[in-house]
């Protein structure tokens, strides 16, 4: 494809996707494709023959809305209230497209200079928005880097823990080298008992502490007691992972009282903030982060959720980077060069368990740059706003209740009653409402209860759709409550 053809398609593929975005109100939510659909609709072999010749982008762009788009569940839709948004930003679309084009490697600090250099720009000013400590920053102890999701940091996470713990023996010797434990909360991402598994420790090795039948916060007393049995059966407790926003309600641990826990027994904290952190770009917000900066060894952040950057693009920090880079470089002959023998540079190769990375900082920059902080507020305050007047709703009707907290922007309800019928009512209720088309909740269970959570983040969602999905969820109400 030369340049001059790239750019006659480009331009068609730029309109497609424009085109998209304003159309993608008449597409139904959620996919409504049965198993294999897509697979059937698609040849079974690849061409023999190049389809390079004037018209490819429009017949590839046929085949996008012929096969591809009734397979698409469209989290764009403004009515995608399932999950956490992934939101895709016109800038940050327009930066991927600037990283895709340079065709960056980004391995060592040699293989592109800027690609390493723009990411600790970028993520230091992340830091600087969040409300976080300066020696986070790339010319402290510790710093950033970004990494596809908040599973690979928080395993990035587990294994520098494991270093420090064994002070560096599990580097060569493996974690056969001694017993080792993993703190989480039973409402925790299962992304910790994943990352103990890859790590080597297995799913015995992770604790799942209790929590506050409340807000579903871990219990501190619950985290003390596992701890010191831990030490007493000596095995060595590795890392703590506290969560700030838990994928079923949002609950947020108590990170202090944690990190004082952690302090007290030299634990590793890692922080998961996957959906809730970039909240604290509001100042109002910030206190969802209190005591990350004092105690926290590293948390993590997905500017891909909430933050108007499309995926994949989760901000890793640590307060000291020793461990980290302790458990993670290895050098082999061809990879050596002088920048990396001067100790001048950052080689982010050896901050995640891959080797190569791409230029992923060409979005977050621009998603940055074209809002700045006045616009992320904006954008954070506006869906935090409308979930409170969701929630105020649910509360005024006597057929539903609220189940947990909501401080930011899920919302997360049932039918009244703490019964089986009401669980299958709460059921049924989510299952009308997604096959309606108009809108996509998911759902979890709280309390052992079957619960459905509202989750508002779209960049395209206005204070409108949350009242069309409010007129939809009352109207399946009255059908299913009163059969």
């Amino acid at each position: 494809m030369s340049p001059d053809e790239f750019r006659a398609a480009g331009r068609e593929v730029v309109e497609w996707v424009a085109s998209y975005l304003e159309r993608i109100e008449t597409f139904p939510v959620l996919s409504r494709v049965a198993p294999g659909d897509i697979r059937r609709r698609l040849p079974a072999h690849p061409p023999q023959s190049g389809e390079a010749s004037d018209g490819f982008a429009s017949r590839l762009l046929a085949d996008v809305d012929g096969a591809v788009l009734p397979g698409i569940t469209h989290w764009q839709h403004p009515s995608f209230f399932g999950y956490f948004p992934a939101n895709a930003s016109g800038p940050a679309m327009l930066g991927d497209l600037l990283a895709s084009g340079l065709g960056v490697q980004g391995m060592s600090w040699i293989t592109s200079p800027a690609c390493t250099e723009l990411e600790q720009v970028v993520v230091d000013w992340l830091a600087d928005l969040l409300g976080l400590p300066a020696g986070w920053h790339a010319d402290g102890p510790g710093g950033g880097v970004i990494q596809d999701t908040a599973s690979t940091a928080t395993f990035t996470a587990v294994l520098a823990a494991l270093h420090r713990a064994s002070d560096g023996r599990t580097a060569t010797e493996g974690v056969g080298s001694g017993r080792y434990a993993v703190y989480t909360s039973i409402e925790a991402h299962s992304a910790g008992i994943k990352a103990a598994r890859m790590a080597g420790l297995g799913s015995a090795a992770v604790r799942q502490i209790e929590v506050d039948a409340k807000d579903f916060a871990m219990s501190v007393p619950a985290l003390a007691q596992a701890l010191a049995a831990d030490r007493a059966a000596d095995v060595t407790p590795a890392i703590i992972i506290a969560t700030v926003g838990t994928t079923s309600t949002t609950a947020i641990d108590p990170i202090r009282a944690i990190g004082t826990l952690a302090r007290e027994h030299g634990v590793w904290l890692h922080v998961d903030a996957a959906y809730a952190g970039v909240a604290a770009v509001c100042p109002e917000l910030r206190w969802i982060l209190d005591g990350v900066g004092e105690f926290a060894d590293s948390m993590c952040t997905n500017p891909h959720k909430w933050l108007l950057t499309n995926f994949d693009c989760d901000v890793f920090w640590v307060a000291d980077r020793t461990a980290l880079t302790g458990a993670l470089s290895v050098l082999p002959e061809f990879l050596r060069n002088a920048a990396t023998d001067s100790g001048a540079v950052v080689d982010y190769r050896d901050w995640h368990p891959q080797l190569g990375r791409r230029f992923r900082a060409l979005k977050l920059w621009a998603v940055l740059r074209w809002y700045g902080a006045d616009g992320l507020q904006a954008h954070i305050r506006r869906h935090v706003e409308l979930a409170q007047a969701f929630a105020s709703w649910v509360r005024d009707d006597a057929r539903f209740v609220l189940v947990a907290p909501h401080p930011l922007s899920l919302v997360c309800f049932r039918v009244a009653g703490d019964d089986d019928a009401a669980d299958r009512l709460t059921s049924a209720l989510l299952d009308a409402l997604n096959a309606g088309g108009r809108l996509f909740v998911t759902h979890t269970r709280v309390g052992g209860r079957m619960t459905i959570r509202l989750a508002i983040g779209g960049l395209l969602t206005t204070g409108q759709h949350v009242r069309d999905a409010w007129r939809d969820i009352q109207e399946a109400a009255d059908s299913i409550l009163t059969a």
